[in-house]
């Protein structure tokens, strides 16, 4: 099984107990961009690794400001390798974004409207009995 990509620098302490996890992520990853699309709209093709991609960078967000189980050095190092989402993280530090599934989710520029996407709305403030998806991440609703 390939490694997770890395840089040639050596990984810092700790590295050793979150890297099976962040392989099998990885493998999951490569499952889901090498799945069959047929009979899929074309958003919906790319919702699992929106799904992976988000479950990679929480893990790393839980791991450093909620179970404290990393150092900063690590945390660090696995932003600068591209292994989780820095922009993503910073948002979830955020009041309001603790539950964000995808930056694409609060960009207004990519609704006909210019507002946020449907995920973002409560849940409180939609019809009873309506299904809300996401349409860019395939998310039911993020929002807090």
């Amino acid at each position: 099984m390939p490694k997770v990509r890395r840089s040639k620098r050596a990984p810092p302490e700790g590295w050793e107990l979150i890297e099976p996890t962040l392989e099998e992520l990885e493998q999951k990853m490569r499952e889901a961009e090498t799945e069959p699309h047929e009979g899929k709209r074309k958003v919906e093709a790319l919702w699992p690794i929106f799904k992976i991609h988000h479950q990679k960078s929480r893990y790393i967000y839980d791991l450093f400001y909620r179970r404290k189980a990393i150092s900063r050095e690590l945390y660090e190092y696995c932003l600068r390798e591209n292994i989780a989402d820095k922009n993503l993280i910073a948002k979830w530090k955020k009041q309001g974004y603790q539950n964000l599934c995808c930056l694409r989710c609060i960009q207004t520029r990519d609704t006909n409207f210019g507002t946020n996407c449907i995920c973002r709305v409560p849940k409180g403030k939609l019809e009873e009995g309506r299904i809300v998806e996401c349409i860019h991440c395939g998310c039911r609703g993020c929002s807090g």
